[in-house]
């Protein structure tokens, strides 16, 4: 077919214009020499002065304060996270970037978007003076390259094709894949880091391993949406076979990143699983001496690809596999835009549960009934008001407070994200923000 690719070489063709400084790529994607200019390392440095300053006010010190409470669940005071993510595209165009070297500018990036969210957005995002320095990894895939047909349009839709044609033999050709960290390079990374922004910056390792998140993604890439639905009634113990495979791996590849000492922990201001901010005093956990293990950190899962796939099946297939990896974790996430309250007496088995996404999908009254105050609502709203250039404010006032009222009785964070478009209109972010705290200052 003339738009079908592999995934590594769709990547490719993504890092080769503008969009990439907004998809967080792995360090290795990115075509830099580690060399940067002196108008790229003012431009950064200016910039990173700008977030120092914003990270040491007393008002980031009481945001920080308010995520560990809630997620402690010592407090119902809720917050408010957005997340624009292609959004940004239209917020931070390429116009405004100064630097020019592809490192320098995914710097420049990060920066201001740091800067436009406190001082415009002013959601309860927490800035810090943690500039994180990823790991330089590269690793070689599942053994079967996923095939995607892309339609011939920037930012366009897709269709996956069955990589696995046929369980019996493809599966055979499966493993997990092995990383390779280069160290000489990372240490080159944090060098450029510490020199650029080592007196203003705590420049710190940070890598967030997160396909773990979404191995289910995963599978459906190497086998197709059609297929991977129809396979839990056609073919279920095959979908064991893969989902079992995927945990395997997945613990394989903590017990290694754990023993090579490349876990970090995600208890403050990392962003956590679907939405939100990973702050909380019940992490890492009480013995621990400084190597970080993975019941010290948050773990995140997520079902989304199996929505529409009966309750009683998830919780025969799925569940039993999510229980075996959450176990080795100290508090778990769960969610993405499924609805959780449709299978919430299968989801409540997780191991160390705490964080529970609640998508625009899912019936708020649920919050209160199922969720109470034994876990945090990672409340979602519904992104496609503020899709428009001019965004209906009578009618997100209304979903606001239906939000905000709904859930009222629960440990609520409530967050916006995403966003494909924001209409080309940053102010539908800011005005979101404006009005969801004033429903939730008529309601608390």
């Amino acid at each position: 077919m003339e738009h079908t690719k592999k995934t590594s070489e769709r990547k490719r063709d993504v890092f080769r214009d503008n969009q990439y400084y907004f998809l967080n790529p792995k360090i290795s994607e990115v075509d830099s020499d580690m060399i940067f200019s002196d108008k790229d390392i003012e431009a950064l440095r200016d910039l990173a002065k700008q977030v120092a300053e914003i990270a040491d006010s007393d008002e980031m010190r009481e945001k920080s304060r308010k995520w560990t409470k809630l997620h402690d669940l010592e407090s119902c005071d809720p917050v408010i996270y957005v997340d624009a993510e292609n959004g940004w595209n239209e917020i931070l165009t390429d116009n405004m970037f100064v630097c020019e070297e592809p490192l320098a500018r995914t710097w420049e990036n990060l920066l201001r978007k740091d800067i436009y969210s406190a001082t415009e957005i002013c959601d309860d995002r927490v800035i810090t003076k943690n500039f994180d320095v990823p790991i330089y990894w590269t690793d070689d895939g599942f053994g079967i390259d996923p095939i995607i047909d892309y339609a011939n349009t920037e930012g366009g839709s897709y269709h996956i094709l069955p990589a696995i044609a046929d369980y019996e033999e493809d599966m055979k050709k499966l493993h997990f894949p092995t990383i390779t960290v280069n160290r000489e390079k990372t240490k080159q990374l944090m060098e450029l880091a510490q020199d650029v922004f080592g007196d203003i910056f705590n420049c710190r390792f940070y890598e967030k391993w997160q396909w773990d998140d979404s191995f289910l993604d995963r599978y459906v890439q190497l086998r197709g949406m059609e297929d991977f639905m129809c396979d839990f009634i056609l073919e279920p113990e095959n979908v064991k076979r893969v989902m079992k495979f995927m945990v395997d791996g997945s613990i394989q590849r903590f017990r290694w990143l754990e023993s090579h000492d490349l876990l970090f922990l995600n208890n403050t201001d990392t962003y956590l699983g679907t939405g939100g901010q990973g702050n909380t005093t019940d992490l890492p956990a009480e013995d621990f001496q400084g190597r970080v293990r993975t019941k010290d950190i948050w773990l995140s899962l997520q079902a989304q690809e199996t929505v529409s796939v009966d309750p009683q099946m998830f919780g025969e297939i799925i569940l039993p596999e999510f229980k075996r990896l959450a176990e080795h974790f100290g508090l778990v996430h769960y969610g993405c835009c499924e609805p959780f309250d449709k299978r919430w007496e299968y989801i409540k088995q997780i191991p160390n549960l705490r964080h529970v996404s609640v998508s625009p999908w899912a019936r708020y009254s649920a919050v209160p009934e199922m969720l109470g105050k034994d876990y945090v609502a990672s409340v979602k709203l519904k992104p496609t008001p503020l899709a428009m250039p001019s965004m209906n404010e009578e009618y997100v006032r209304r979903e606001c407070r239906r939000a905000v009222s709904e859930t009222y009785g629960g440990i609520c964070e409530f967050i916006m994200k995403d966003n494909h478009t924001i209409g080309n209109n940053p102010d539908n972010l800011i005005q979101w923000v404006r009005i969801m705290r004033e429903s939730i200052e008529e309601k608390y």
